[in-house]
């Protein structure tokens, strides 16, 4: 007897285990690793995921219990991917099923049905299964489980005769079109022909063309074209036999529109340097990982696209992650423009069906390139020769919820597992990837010029505190007024960064000080013009603006502080001929709205584009001449080690965005604290002198890269309980770690209350712990046993992005 060894669907600590279900003889030949199947746990069926399959088994044969339903008789995960989710499970402390799912799309998560699809001609097939295609290309995979026909049925999917699709019963429903099959047989053509009245003239007509198209599917409009026959006329001649309407699917097709062909462009010197040693890895299988560093405008996507290029030669497949939805349609473009169909898409941009569709081409083997944010990692590729994170110092690679993992991580893992090398590439590298680059862990590749020899834009830092001195409260300095004039004059382009959406940061009472705050969170509402709403950020609690203080009954109710729908309120006003395009989380839930608004700035629709952090990267367009940023100082000053390096690359990326062509490029850059060294780094575009005074702040304060941090959190809708436990968890840390880690806290967290639940954290900095992961498992058991009973939530983020 055969034994599966089963992960359920259930996130609950004393379930976090395989457990072990006998196999039915029936289907014994057709179980492997990685499928899914339904088995009895407690009083009902659930969803699990066989990770192991054995001979023996410890659990009393009275109390072995069997599969119930086999779902899938092809794997969905790889013998790979069950492995990276035990890896998965201990790294990022969290359930394995929570990782093997977050590998597997959302659409294969609902519920479904399977289709079994024929991919030949009905004669090739195993003589049981013929007469299940004789009518239909498409038939229930229950049929075949009926008739007990796995194993025939199975051979055949072996052999590609017959291939799986899964109907999903939710959103995402496969994709299907009409099509009509002419008859096969010449001689049942032949009576329906002569069985014709003479007054039936166009029928005869169309079953005599049809005599000279035995067995084709087409589409019903061709043959309407061809034949000039109505569609009452073909009607009336498939209700004879001479044809029926069988449905055929299509993938949906993600993308808007067709792009053209291009060639590989001439690379220049360094860029032919760096592009010869990630070669030489790829064909000696060296699992390196690249640190591909170069200025805004270097060129490193056609280093990508050229070692993809040498990647699929040999056979082999080729993973591509960008940060941000908003960079994907160009982006794409790109590789689609080189690659052509061998791309797909995956990012959570699309609808369910199309991410299915996507997940299902990889899966199937039918493109060799996956171009997609954070979870594209994931993709079924069976024989990865390339894994490219670009701009790998983002925050959005790693996931803020369980499993909390780092798509950089996950990539260098897959890389080792194929034995193929992963780059890194970034105009402003993180400083621990870029301190393990001078380690050599990494390989460090530098591209220090841009590609086409353009200079890098002018950059110059306008004080704000200057400008109050002069009597300007306007949220543009004269010097950015004036260049934005000067730019449109010359119908060139600009682009301007807040990174603030909404219209007002808080709302005041101008004679009490009462700011509106959120019920469930302690921050304050934020302005939102467009519907007279105040907003919170962070649980989407939203109330109508207030027309007298809620507390004093004042009717001095003022607004403060700059977003961006207020920037182009202003921006109307004192440019009333400019046209301008606002690019913020409100103006892209809309999907597809990220791509129609960079379609319309690049075919020159509008002469300004503003934006927050979205339009800070990526962005090639040859007719941007200006940039200009509001205030550098948003990011500058919150409470994180972090805040410095976040506005360092932050304005570094959005400058990068000028000057990419022939006209040259100009930046202005305005804060009230431009003495500050990240911003002043940032104008000369040098990283060098920034990632040196950056580390030795970071060495004085004992964060990373010098140490590794990790941050506990603990949460409960009471304060006092929040606080207890946070304490708990604090002592038991000092008394399980050596008196190398250093344990600070426990202290409220940056936002204190958030939909309702006070948070308390502890940060935990270490350089050499061996003892780390052993304890964290040993207190998240605790809190999985017994804290979890009283409402508590914990949880434990190894090397956070946000503190």
């Amino acid at each position: 007897m055969k034994i599966a060894e089963v992960i359920v669907d259930v996130s609950a600590y004393p379930v976090d285990r395989p457990f072990d279900y006998s196999i039915p003889e029936t289907m014994e030949e057709l179980i492997e690793c990685g499928c899914r199947v339904k088995v009895p746990f407690g009083n009902r069926d659930i969803l699990g995921f066989v990770v192991a399959i054995k001979n023996e088994t410890e659990v009393p044969p009275d109390k072995l219990k069997p599969i119930s339903v086999l779902l899938d008789i092809e794997p969905v995960l790889t013998g790979e991917m069950l492995e990276l989710a035990k890896w998965m499970k201990r790294e990022t402390i969290s359930y394995e099923i929570d990782c093997l799912q977050a590998m597997l799309p959302s659409a294969l998560r609902a519920k479904y049905e399977k289709m079994v699809i024929l991919e030949t001609d009905v004669k090739n097939l195993e003589e049981p299964l013929q007469p299940f295609f004789q009518h239909a290309t498409k038939v229930d995979y229950k049929e075949f489980e009926k008739d007990g026909l796995l194993i025939p049925l199975k051979k055949a999917l072996k052999m590609h005769l017959l291939s799986i699709e899964n109907v999903v019963k939710q959103k995402g429903k496969i994709k299907e079109v009409r099509k009509v099959k002419i008859a096969a047989d010449q001689n049942l053509l032949q009576m329906i022909y002569e069985g014709l009245s003479n007054r039936a003239k166009k029928q005869k007509q169309l079953v005599l063309w049809m005599q000279e198209h035995v067995g084709e599917i087409m589409e019903p409009e061709v043959i309407h074209e061809e034949t000039t026959c109505s569609p009452q006329v073909l009607q009336a001649v498939i209700e004879l036999g001479a044809a029926e309407y069988i449905f055929e699917e299509v993938y949906r097709n993600p993308f808007k529109k067709d792009v053209e062909k291009t060639d590989f462009l001439t690379l220049t010197a360094e860029q032919e340097t760096a592009l010869k040693d990630i070669l030489d890895a790829m064909d000696k299988g060296s699992p390196e990982t690249f640190l591909l560093h170069g200025v805004t405008g270097s060129g490193k996507t056609e280093v990508y696209l050229q070692a993809i290029q040498h990647c699929i030669q040999q056979g082999k497949e080729a993973i591509v992650l960008v940060p941000e939805i908003s960079l994907t349609p160009q982006i794409t473009n790109r590789f689609r423009s080189r690659f052509g169909e061998q791309v797909a898409v995956m990012h959570s941009g699309l609808s369910v069906g199309e991410k299915y569709d996507e997940w299902r081409k990889v899966h199937q083997q039918k493109v060799k390139v996956v171009v997609g944010a954070r979870s594209a990692v994931f993709a079924p590729f069976e024989n990865v020769g390339l894994i490219i994170l670009d701009e790998e110092h983002e925050s959005s690679y790693k996931q803020e919820d369980s499993p909390r993992y780092h798509a950089r991580d996950v990539a260098i893992w897959r890389g080792k597992f194929h034995q193929c090398p992963v780059i890194l590439g970034s105009a402003t590298p993180s400083l621990e990837s870029y301190a393990r680059a001078r380690k050599n862990v990494y390989k460090l590749l530098t591209l220090k010029e841009r590609a086409l020899k353009q200079p890098l834009p002018s950059v110059e830092i306008v004080d704000m505190r200057e400008e109050l001195k002069k009597g300007n409260r306007s949220m543009f300095s004269e010097k950015l007024a004036d260049s934005i004039r000067d730019r449109l004059k010359k119908k060139e382009q600009i682009v301007l960064f807040l990174n603030r959406r909404g219209y007002s940061s808080f709302v005041l009472c101008r004679d009490c000080g009462t700011v509106m705050q959120c019920e469930n969170c302690d921050i304050s509402l934020t302005y939102h013009r467009y519907n007279e709403k105040l907003k919170c950020h962070y649980c989407g609690y939203e109330q109508p603006v207030p027309t007298n203080c809620p507390e004093c009954g004042s009717e001095h109710i003022r607004y403060f502080g700059t977003g961006t729908q207020k920037v182009e309120e202003e921006l109307t006003k004192l440019f009333p001929e400019a046209r301008v395009l606002r690019m913020d989380v409100d103006t892209t839930k809309r999907k597809g709205a990220h791509e129609a608004i960079l379609e319309d700035f690049g075919a020159g629709k509008a002469d300004i584009l503003l934006g927050t952090q979205m339009i800070a990267k990526g962005l090639d367009f040859p007719n941007i001449t200006l940039v200009g940023v509001l205030s550098a100082d948003t990011s500058l000053h919150l409470p994180d080690f972090r805040a410095a390096e976040r506005t360092f690359q932050l304005l570094t990326q959005v400058s990068g965005r000028a000057g990419r062509a022939e006209k040259p490029g100009e930046v202005i850059i305005q804060s009230y604290t431009p003495e500050h060294y990240a911003i002043q780094f940032a104008k000369e575009q040098q990283y060098e002198p920034f990632y040196k005074k950056e580390m030795m702040m970071r060495h004085e304060a004992a964060y990373p890269p010098y140490y590794y941090i990790a941050l506990i959190q603990v949460s409960h809708e009471d304060v006092m309980m929040s606080a207890e436990y946070a304490k708990r968890c604090a002592d038991y840390l000092r008394s399980s770690l050596s008196f190398d880690a250093s344990i600070i806290g426990p202290t409220t967290a940056g936002i204190v209350r958030l939909q309702n639940r006070y948070r308390y954290q502890c940060l935990i900095k270490y350089k050499i712990e061996p003892n780390l992961i052993p304890t964290f498992l040993q207190l998240m058991k605790i809190y999985r046993t017994e804290w979890i009973k009283k409402g508590i939530v914990l949880t434990i983020d190894l090397n956070p992005t946000m503190i």
